[in-house]
């Protein structure tokens, strides 16, 4: 339950004004979780939901298992009259525990990261907001996940790819009989994906995003489709011809037969990288929960011919204060050049205990594993993790 600033002391942290502070409300989540995890050829043991260990860079299709996403924010109205309001968000994300794995302190500092952050207005008419957010593909099945924040996050198993965009323009609709509209784009800024810096990237509209979602009782609903536009995809200027030294693994697992190109490599790209997700679910039906995510890439990487469908279905029962829970997932990666295509298959088994509701602790064991990847043992990238974590909502 979310709580009114009634102190300058919690105004200060916040570094915002006193006075601009009267109607703003301070929200968060702690989540924190002791993992075992273990990684064929990489980490094996404990550690706390945040260990970095656990996260190496292999490739944008293999999964890896991450930390959860604790976030505290301050948000808020004013009434502008005419039933218009103004609104803001400001959210940031952070460690509960040493993400860096440091023992003591060795002058190594944790940072904060920007998380949902805007600021807009308010109708009858829907929202419209500027600034950082989650885009309406993520937005279309959040409620389906009920693994979010956890080890076994349908992004951290199955491999769906979020994205919270920075310079974004954002409209939601109000709903009509349980009907939403969603639409965002992305202003590139000369930014790329990986994060390097291409003056090319130049449109309003670098990538776009819409969703429909259809919520009534228990019945929910989505479709959404996201395009991330090529001059997003590389830290080069060319008109024809896309560089893939962003995406390039640094030492290639072997015998894998995913073409890796060297960074003085090019290859001529297409112009969009276009994800399709449907989103269908039960909600809390007499207890019952069932869900299902199906999503499409098409010339993924901006590759010609490298296509990707990823799927999961998760069911839940809910009685007195616990909920059993599972799911089981597929991804399954195509290129036309390849010898062989790539598929990865997770399931998901888990225990939540809600103690309050802010308050609930969870079990879960997660098992991972990749079919056709390489030929060799050593470039295995199986995972498996056990979860007994701890989340508080306020």
């Amino acid at each position: 339950m979310n709580k009114k600033l009634v102190t300058l002391a919690v105004a200060a942290a916040m570094a915002v004004p006193a006075a601009a502070m009267a109607d703003a409300t301070l929200y968060g989540k702690l989540n924190v979780g002791i993992n075992y995890v273990d990684q064929d050829n990489g980490f094996e043991g404990w550690g706390l939901s945040d260990n970095k260990a656990v996260r190496p860079l292999v490739s944008p299709f293999i999964t890896t298992p991450q930390g959860p996403a604790n976030r505290i924010g301050v948000k808020g109205s004013e009434d502008l009259g005419n039933g218009m309001k103004a609104i803001y968000q400001i959210e940031l994300g952070f460690s509960l525990s040493d993400s860096n794995n440091y023992a003591t302190n060795s002058g190594a500092s944790e940072t904060l990261t920007m998380r949902n952050t805007f600021a807009g207005l308010s109708g009858n008419w829907g929202t419209l907001l500027a600034g950082r957010h989650d885009t309406p593909l993520k937005i279309s099945t959040g409620p389906l996940d009920l693994f979010a924040d956890t080890l076994a996050d349908y992004n951290n198993t199955v491999g769906f790819q979020d994205i919270r965009a920075d310079n974004a323009i954002a409209y939601i609709s109000p709903s009509f009989s349980g009907f939403t509209f969603a639409a965002a784009v992305h202003a590139g800024g000369g930014a790329t994906f990986g994060g390097d810096y291409n003056i090319e990237s130049d449109s309003l509209a670098e990538a776009y995003s819409f969703a429909g979602i259809y919520k009534n009782g228990p019945w929910y609903a989505s479709l959404a489709y996201e395009g991330l536009d090529k001059e997003l995809s590389y830290d080069k200027v060319s008109s024809e011809f896309i560089n893939r030294d962003v995406f390039v693994i640094d030492s290639p697992l072997p015998g894998f037969n995913y073409p890796v190109l060297t960074a003085s490599e090019s290859f001529e790209g297409t112009e969009t990288w276009g994800k399709w997700r449907v989103g269908l679910g039960i909600l809390d039906w007499n207890g019952f929960t069932l869900t299902g995510i199906y999503e499409n890439w098409q010339d993924a990487l901006w590759v010609d011919g490298i296509d990707a469908n990823l799927w999961n279905i998760q069911a839940g029962y809910t009685f007195g204060n616990f909920m059993v829970k599972a799911a089981y997932g597929d991804t399954n990666v195509e290129y036309d050049l390849a010898d062989n295509d790539y598929n990865w298959t997770t399931w998901v088994f888990g225990v939540d205990y809600n103690m309050s509701k802010r308050t609930k602790a969870f079990l879960l064991y997660t098992d991972n594993a990749a079919d056709d990847l390489c030929d060799l043992d050593e470039c295995s990238t199986d995972w498996n993790g056990f979860q007994l974590g701890m989340m508080h909502n306020f």
